[in-house]
């Protein structure tokens, strides 16, 4: 890894359907060795679902699903005098988003429907609604942090 300059962050593409760009981010981590394709069919498969089950715009509550999820502070380790401490730090926005990505995916692989796109439409309902896998874990990772509060003077 060059030390030079950090790498600069590449722009997606907003998706066919909907036109945003937090979609495909989520398509390109659903994605399994580059199969695009099938990714956009479970995704764009889910969305449809979720939308007729709530009666709303699928992309509106594909971002309230994000939002419940992404988390506002997290643990980040630091070791001070020889002692490691969990230290309680702000999400950056692209992490949170990120995170949210990542812990809606895994929730809903870990699902016990039988189909991807059963599980995700499932999972973004739930996590839409405040209850599922992936908001517990957003809560367990608030807890944390509140828990650990007293070490924030360490925050760097």
């Amino acid at each position: 890894m060059s030390r030079r300059h950090r790498a600069e962050k590449r722009q997606v593409l907003p998706d066919a359907q909907y036109g945003d760009q937090v979609i495909t981010r989520f398509m390109n981590q659903v994605m399994y060795q580059g199969k695009k394709s099938a990714a956009e069919q479970i995704v764009y498969g889910a969305l449809e679902t979720v939308a007729s089950k709530s009666k709303r715009p699928a992309p509106e509550l594909f971002h309230e699903a994000l939002g419940n999820v992404a988390p506002s502070v997290e643990v980040r380790s630091r070791r001070v005098g020889g002692a490691t401490y969990q230290v309680p730090v702000e999400v950056r926005p692209e992490r949170r988003q990120a995170l949210a990505i990542r812990w809606l995916i895994i929730a809903a692989r870990a699902r016990s429907e039988n189909t991807m796109q059963e599980r995700l439409a499932a999972e973004m309902l739930d996590a839409a609604h405040g209850r599922g896998s992936a908001v517990k874990k957003r809560e367990d990772t608030h807890r944390m942090a509140e828990a650990n509060r007293a070490f924030s003077h360490y925050r760097w």
